[in-house]
């Protein structure tokens, strides 16, 4: 259950952001990146040559997120399968005492040919943000470059975040163009058409890996697709399938659970980096 707290004004920043922002308290991802930075698993590895990275991070297994539904008998399977809710700033505010990441909204309102509604989006970050498994920072769907700094704009804007910020990469983004802005706190979730999707995941996921960041797949409802997924090395992904039919969950479910032995996830950071620059050239 999330704890009420008084409601921002519109269009404001939530006030329990502040002490966050401030230094007066430590969440999640202020704790996370200290860890990081003394291990040497930051990212920093990967920028300066004499910085000795100091552990080989193995992930855990792949996560899925389903979109929200009202059906209680799906609720309760994705529930017993360990699968999560993603919160949409257009949906239902609402996690079902289920963990839970947030989408922004962007390509709802996309879809609907409508603009983006920051509103709706400061409405779900006030009220369950402070919690969130991670947020997807607003973003401009088929915007390229424009998008990112879209996203950067909002990234500064929620400075201070206790829940890890994802940066919505799609058509016309390159890795070198992300890479500064990632750590163990500031992740990627891949969107962008199906087709830039699959035969981008791979170049995505080695970045991951050099960047020591999460990976998140958008609008996987697929075993292929979650196959695709698990080679990149992916965290997560998210699907409506199991949302709307039950019966699709065990299917999907059992290929989450089929580890790549080959995932960039598990390389070292001098693989990723050559794997990586292969892959850009």
């Amino acid at each position: 259950m999330v704890d009420a707290a008084p409601p921002a004004a519109a269009g404001a920043i939530p006030r329990w952001l502040a002490p966050y922002a401030s230094g007066e308290k430590q969440g999640w991802s202020q704790a996370v990146i200290a860890y990081a930075e003394y291990y040497g698993v930051d990212g920093s590895a990967d920028d300066d040559p004499d910085v000795e990275e100091r552990l080989i991070m193995h992930r855990p297994p792949m996560v899925g997120y389903a979109s929200h539904t009202g059906t209680r008998r799906n609720l309760d399977a994705l529930a017993r399968a360990g699968w999560r809710l993603l919160v949409s700033a257009k949906g239902e505010h609402r996690t079902e005492r289920m963990r839970y990441a947030i989408d922004n909204g962007a390509w709802t309102a996309f879809q609907r040919g409508e603009p983006f509604d920051e509103s709706a989006f400061l409405a779900v970050v006030d009220k369950l943000g402070e919690r969130a498994d991670w947020i997807v920072l607003p973003d401009v769907v088929q915007g390229g470059l424009a998008s990112l700094d879209f996203s950067l704009r909002w990234m500064e804007r929620l400075r201070g975040m206790p829940s890890q910020l994802l940066i919505a990469v799609q058509n016309g983004m390159q890795l070198e163009d992300v890479a500064p802005f990632l750590s163990p706190v500031v992740g990627i979730f891949i969107g962008g058409s199906t087709e830039w999707k699959e035969s981008s995941a791979e170049a995505w996921g080695l970045l991951a890996r050099r960047r020591n960041c999460h990976l998140h797949v958008g609008r996987v409802n697929s075993a292929r697709r979650i196959h695709i997924c698990a080679a990149a090395g992916a965290d997560s992904f998210d699907g409506s399938g199991p949302s709307r039919f039950s019966d699709v969950l065990p299917r999907l479910d059992k290929a989450t659970r089929q580890p790549d032995l080959f995932a960039a996830a598990d390389q070292s950071l001098e693989e990723a980096q050559a794997a990586s620059l292969d892959l850009t050239l």
